[in-house]
């Protein structure tokens, strides 16, 4: 390996983003401060995930009630409501879209300069949130368009395997079950990598103060320079994953739900989102300079945490020693 590539670790940035949690978070302990941070952690994270709950006794009768007051309803009005409806979800769906992506940038600030802010950060931060938003909605529709397209082509074998399929129906579901199983892997193998380049495009952004497209190409450079590296990262992050979804569990319960609440969900489990999102920053720093967020600003505290340096002792002041008395002059 050559000299000059940086060695790029795993265990140790999520060490030093334990240690920023801690210093963030507890050191000193401040609920006001939980709060707003909170706040912008809640809006990083909106409308992906939530404290929904599935509700499972008499489903089948309820269904039932709905489907008979939804035939009493006149045909006009409920394609009409149904419209209003989808529109309405479309807009919520965007407007959350929008939050979420100037809430990313406001929650990486109050990480980077362990401060408690809101307005500020989303005044300073509006240019890249909309140009990240404004990119996000377009890879929404190119994935959505992808999807389609990926679909049409098993869809025509379907067809096409109609007739034989019909001659051997115990190998009908068999056939169904493959197709949707590849056509879901797929999909799902594109969304992840689609986060994880949007994972790393808003650091990039927050450092570089560029434009989103030019924060993908940097995100996809970076990648494709450390596939390695990268691989061992998402592989961690998964098993962080399944760990925090046990920590949630755990919370939802030993709080009676009061976990699953949106935004106060958000404040209960604070020390796991800003866990998460630290070992993202201090990841990438090691990939240098450009992908440094503190290289510009780095409270003093955060010093011996992301430098593994203990903290200076303050330089020893010299004794001041009295003035010397003027010379007498010389007669």
């Amino acid at each position: 390996m050559n000299g000059s590539e940086p060695n790029i670790e795993i265990f140790k940035p999520f060490g030093e983003a334990f240690e920023l949690m801690k210093k963030i978070l507890f050191q000193p302990f401040d609920l006001k401060k939980w709060f707003i941070i909170g706040f912008a952690a809640w809006l990083a994270n909106l409308g992906r995930g939530g404290g929904s709950f599935n509700y499972q006794f008499n489903r089948r009768e309820e269904a039932q009630k709905i489907n008979e007051a939804i035939s009493q309803i006149p045909h006009p009005i409920l394609v009409l409501g149904i419209s209003l409806l989808v529109v309405l979800v479309l807009v919520l769906i965007v407007l959350f879209s929008w939050l979420r992506a100037r809430g990313g940038f406001m929650f990486i600030d109050c990480i980077v300069k362990n401060r408690a802010v809101i307005a500020e950060p989303w005044r300073e931060f509006r240019k890249e949130g909309n140009s990240y938003f404004l990119f996000s909605l377009v890879v929404t529709f190119v994935l959505i368009v992808f999807a389609a397209l990926l679909a049409l082509p098993l869809i025509v074998l379907a067809f096409k395997g109609r007739y034989f399929l019909h001659l051997h129906r115990a190998r009908l579901d068999v056939y169904v079950i493959l197709i949707i199983a590849a056509w879901i892997f797929v999909i799902l193998l594109v969304i992840i990598a689609w986060a994880l380049i949007a994972s790393f495009m808003v650091p990039v952004m927050y450092r570089r103060r560029c434009r989103a497209y030019e924060a993908f190409r940097a995100a996809l450079s970076l990648i494709a320079a450390h596939p390695g590296e990268i691989l061992l990262y998402c592989l961690f992050l998964v098993v962080l994953a399944i760990a925090t979804g046990l920590i949630s569990c755990f919370a939802i319960c030993a709080t009676c739900c009061i976990a699953a609440l949106p935004y106060i969900g958000t404040v209960i489990l604070l020390p796991v989102f800003i866990l998460f999102r630290s070992f993202s920053l201090v990841f990438l720093r090691q990939f240098g300079p450009d992908y440094d967020v503190w290289v510009t600003f780095m409270p003093p505290e955060f010093a011996p945490a992301l430098s593994g340096m203990p903290p200076m002792p303050p330089a020893a002041q010299s004794p001041t020693l009295p003035p010397e008395p003027p010379s007498s002059p010389v007669g």
